[in-house]
C-alpha cells in the first residue's frame, strides 16, 4: 500500500526540517505502508526549495517541485496531486499546526472505503480575529454555497486515486479546492482535531487573500451573489414605487410646498452604489469566464528534483 502526503511550501524554511523529523517518528516508522512525500514550492521567497533539495538528498522517498512564482495554495495543491504515484494522497500544510498522527486516522477510515477523508477543525488555539474569520466564513460556505461543509471547516484530507482524477481532469481555476472535493460527492469520512497555535514562522494568509477565497467560493459553488443583486434590485424597485406614491398623494394633499433635494441626491446615490454592486458582481463572473477560456495553466514546474524520475532512468 502506497501512500503520497502533499505538501505546499510557501515561505517555510524553518518549519521544513521539525516537519520531516516529526513526520519520521510518527508515520515513517509504520514500514507496512510505502510512503512518498511530494513537496511544492509555491514561489517562496526564502530558503524553503534549497532545504527541500537537502532533505530530497537525504531520503529518496522525498520528491520536490519549485512553481516559476506564487500561484496559491490551490494550484501548488493540484501540481503535488498531479505529480504523486500513491494510492491516496494527503494533503498536509508544512506549518506544523496539524498533529501528524491525523494521517494515521485518515489511511484507516480510507481503508474502509472512504474516498474522502476531512481531517476537521474542533477547536483552534489561534487569535480571535482567525477564529473569527474562519468561523464566518464556513457559516457563509453552508448557508450559501455547501451545506455539507463541516462546521469547523478543513485544510488537511486525504483523496482516493478517483477522486485525484476527477479533480485533476476538472482543471479548474478561481475556485476554492475544498468546495469541489465536496461538490463531487464521493463518500466522505471525518476525523477531529484541535488545531494549534503557530509556532515556527508567521502566517501568510493576508487579508487580501482570505477575500479571494471568499469569492472564489461563492462565485464558483453558489448563485448567491446573483441572487443579493436580483433581491436588491427588487426591493429599490418595490421602495422607488411606495416612495413615488407618497410622494404623489403628498403633492396632491398639499403637504409638499418645496421640491426636496437632499431626498433626490440620497435617492440618486443609493441607485449608483445598487448599479456599480450589479456591475462588480457581473464583472466577477465575466472574468472567471474570460480566465478560463484563455486555456492558460493553473501553474508552472520551473524546476523539479524528482527521484521517481531517476529511479526510473
Amino acid at each position: 500500500m502506497k501512500v503520497s502526503i502533499v505538501i505546499p511550501v510557501y515561505f517555510n524554511q524553518d518549519n521544513l526540517l521539525p516537519l520531516y523529523r516529526d513526520m519520521q517518528e510518527k508515520l515513517f516508522v509504520h514500514t507496512e505502508i510505502e510512503w512518498e512525500i511530494v513537496m511544492v514550492n509555491d514561489g517562496s521567497q526564502d530558503n524553503s526549495y534549497q532545504v527541500m533539495q537537502e532533505l530530497a538528498k537525504q531520503d529518496s522517498r522525498i520528491r520536490i517541485f519549485s512553481l516559476s512564482r506564487n500561484w496559491g495554495s490551490h494550484a501548488a495543491i493540484l501540481c503535488g496531486l498531479s505529480k504523486c504515484t500513491g494510492e491516496c494522497a494527503v494533503v498536509k500544510a508544512a506549518d506544523l499546526q496539524e498533529p501528524t498522527q491525523l494521517v494515521l486516522e485518515m489511511v484507516e477510515s480510507w481503508k474502509k472505503g472512504n474516498h474522502v477523508v476531512l481531517a476537521v477543525r474542533k477547536d483552534r488555539q489561534e487569535s480571535q480575529s482567525q477564529t473569527l474569520f474562519a468561523n464566518l466564513y464556513y457559516w457563509m460556505v453552508r448557508k450559501a454555497a455547501l451545506p455539507q461543509m463541516p462546521k469547523g471547516g478543513f485544510d488537511v484530507y486525504l483523496l482516493d486515486r478517483k477522486v485525484i482524477r476527477v479533480l485533476l481532469l476538472l482543471d479548474e481555476k478561481n475556485s476554492a479546492l475544498t468546495g469541489q472535493i465536496l461538490w463531487s460527492g464521493f463518500t466522505t469520512d471525518s476525523v477531529y482535531y484541535t488545531r494549534l497555535q503557530r509556532e515556527i514562522g508567521k502566517s501568510r494568509w493576508t487579508l487580501k487573500k482570505k477575500f479571494r477565497l471568499v469569492s472564489d467560493t461563492l462565485f464558483s459553488f453558489s448563485t448567491f451573489p446573483i441572487t443579493l443583486v436580483c433581491v436588491i434590485g427588487s426591493l429599490s424597485c418595490i421602495i422607488s414605487v411606495i416612495w413615488a406614491i407618497v410622494v404623489f398623494i403628498a403633492k396632491l394633499t398639499g403637504q409638499i410646498h418645496v421640491s426636496g433635494w437632499a431626498t433626490l441626491f440620497i435617492f440618486n446615490l443609493f441607485s449608483f452604489g445598487v448599479i456599480m454592486l450589479t456591475l462588480g458582481i457581473l464583472g466577477g463572473y465575466l472574468w472567471r469566464t474570460f480566465d478560463a477560456s484563455r486555456n492558460r495553466p493553473a501553474y508552472i514546474i520551473e524546476e523539479e528534483g524528482d527521484n521517481e524520475q531517476e529511479k526510473q532512468q
